[in-house]
């Protein structure tokens, strides 16, 4: 295997105990700090140049996004790291009981394209601080942005303990082969399936950050203007090549015709009357991708935009009214700049549509009662979930990130991903003396024996009150 080397020193570094120390991981996480600082320029440019990313949403989700993460890190590295002690029963009174968070040893991260730096220096920033040695796989879709990773990222970590490993399916292919601790995948469901089905033959623990359709519910008492702009931007938002995009609205006739002026006015506040010549719309990121997408547009009817040019691999900003639930944009996720509405007749048949479909990445409620966004909430299930807006609330690193079901396995940001690349490992640690304590278990048994065992080891309810 092309790749067994590198494994093989990365779990020599790993075993020397080279990472465990916080001075370290402290080091490696500020040497990161620097990447992005000196770095910040090439990375505008590598996303531009990969799918028009605009140099504003680039600094926000692929910059500075991810020096909250690593600042948060920093700043609390220390309390993470130490030892979690615990409840102890009668007889381990004089003895510790505690929590150690061990690192799990050589880990793969796999990233994806569409946030090509966001997407593998999160996770990186998580497996670093919890004491681990990494490879990473950055997408080869992205290819100056994987250039810009395989030829920079060197310069700043450790080589000894972190390596970057180029190439597209044959190469990840031959990398899964390996035995790792731990893999964390982001990218599509299918994808995730052979990446877990790899990590089974080594028995090795996954994290999969998955996509989905991501519902956006709309019910009749909201202020239509402000949904309008915040579905819109959380859609467009990169070209819509966001894993939690809102995927599809689900609102009644009556709301569907209230929004389309409104996303109308919003798309062209937001891109002008000709988003092409917007320096704040992205593209899509490859050929693929664009004739993929061009598809979908004939589902139900086009209502705004609709317009595409393959030479620049753009799509326009597109709504797409009356769409079918048969209809081939609600058969696969969109992740692009098209928004299908599937009209329903209330609430509760938006629920039952929820239900009815695979678990999503992120769900979405707009209301002015708050009783409703409630009701979707309390009666669905989702990764995440963010009522009366979108995607914000992946930007919160105290909030986990992550799937459940298809949409995927774990969770991270913040402290959790620290945990998430973190073994949990329950210690116990006993007086050497003090045997007379132990006599209760040992042979041979008797009813007196097992009498005070039950007293000094029983866990018992706590009292409960009846109000008569």
């Amino acid at each position: 295997n092309p790749y067994a080397g590198l494994v093989s020193h990365l779990r020599a570094s790993w075993l020397s105990g080279k990472t465990r120390p916080m001075k370290y991981r402290m080091a490696q996480l500020e040497a990161l700090g620097r990447f992005l600082d000196d770095k910040k320029q090439e990375i505008l440019e590598a996303t531009e140049l990969d799918m028009g990313k605009p140099s504003f949403e680039a600094f926000f989700s692929e910059i500075l996004l991810c020096k909250n993460e690593l600042n948060v890190t920093l700043n609390n590295l220390s309390q993470w790291m130490k030892d979690e002690y615990v409840d102890k029963n009668l007889v381990m009174q004089l003895d510790s009981a505690f929590i150690r968070k061990d690192p799990y040893g050589v880990v793969l991260i796999i990233a994806p394209w569409n946030y090509p730096i966001h997407l593998f220096l999160v996770p990186l920033i998580g497996a670093i601080a919890a004491g681990n040695c990494a490879i990473i796989k950055p997408s080869e879709i992205s290819k100056n942005t994987e250039r810009l990773i395989a030829e920079t990222l060197s310069c700043y970590l450790d080589n000894d303990c972190f390596a970057v490993v180029t190439g597209g399916v044959p190469e990840t292919t031959r990398l899964l082969e390996n035995k790792f601790d731990y893999i964390f995948f982001t990218g599509s469901p299918a994808v995730g399936r052979i990446v877990m089905t790899a990590a089974a033959k080594h028995l090795t623990p996954v994290t999969l950050e998955l996509g989905g359709k991501n519902p956006c519910y709309v019910s009749d008492t909201c202020d239509v203007t402000n949904v309008a702009r915040r579905v819109a931007w959380g859609r467009f938002f990169n070209a819509g090549q966001t894993c939690i995009a809102p995927d599809y609205l689900l609102c009644t006739i009556e709301m569907q015709e209230k929004l389309m002026p409104a996303l109308r006015e919003a798309i062209t506040e937001f891109f002008g009357p000709n988003p092409q010549e917007s320096p704040d719309f992205g593209r899509i990121v490859s050929d693929k991708q664009f004739r993929r997408l061009r598809a979908l547009l004939g589902s139900g009817r086009v209502a705004l935009g609709g317009q595409t040019d393959e030479a620049e691999r753009y799509i326009a900003p597109t709504v797409l009214a009356d769409v079918l639930p048969s209809d081939p944009a609600m058969q696969e996720e969109i992740f692009g700049p098209i928004l299908p509405i599937v009209v329903i007749a209330n609430m509760d048949e938006a629920i039952d549509f929820i239900n009815a479909r695979p678990r999503p990445l992120a769900l979405y409620a707009f209301s002015c009662d708050s009783k409703i966004v409630n009701q979707v909430l309390e009666r669905t299930s989702s990764g995440g979930f963010c009522g009366n807006d979108t995607l914000m609330h992946l930007t919160l690193t105290s909030l986990p990130f992550g799937g459940i079901g298809n949409s995927g396995l774990g969770k991270y940001h913040g402290k959790f991903t620290f945990d998430t690349f973190s073994h949990h490992r329950g210690c116990l640690h006993r007086n050497m003396g003090l045997e007379t304590l132990n006599t209760p278990r040992y042979p041979p048994y008797t009813q007196q024996k097992l009498g005070l065992l039950t007293t000094t080891f029983e866990v018992k309810r706590r009292g409960t009150c009846t109000l008569l």
